[in-house]
């Protein structure tokens, strides 16, 4: 069970992200290591902005969530690190189009370089129900 925690004594929100998340009876948690943009058949690089390379890394850590037979649905907590914090409403765009209601908790940080040359890395922690 996921559920959102709020407080009328703390602050909402202000992006596709939960405050905190409660999750009760879980089976096994996992922690994924940082994703860039990599092609999965090439190991290159790929997309040249901020909605392109975060799609690329998206779908790399739905990728490895099949692996466990898991969605993003299991999905509780993200840290995304980008290089331009300029980039962070372009990159929320894609990120709604991936993550709904009820949204993982989340941290954002700007980083001065991430690997390859990369715009964005996320690092998940995903439980199964």
């Amino acid at each position: 069970m996921r559920k959102i925690l709020k407080s009328s004594k703390a602050p909402k929100a202000i992006g596709p992200y939960s405050p905190a998340i409660m999750v009760q009876g879980f089976k096994k948690i996992i922690f994924f290591s940082g994703q860039i943009p990599l092609d999965p058949e090439t190991g290159e690089l790929v997309g040249a902005n901020i909605k392109e390379q975060a799609r690329r890394v998206l779908l790399n850590i739905i990728a490895l969530l099949e692996e466990s037979n898991l969605t993003l649905e299991n999905v509780v907590k993200n840290t995304v690190f980008l290089t331009n914090l300029h980039d962070f409403s372009d990159f929320n765009e894609v990120y709604k189009e991936f993550f709904k209601e009820v949204y993982p908790a989340r941290t954002t940080i700007e980083v001065k370089g991430l690997p390859r040359g990369s715009l964005i890395e996320i690092e998940s922690i995903a439980v199964e129900f």
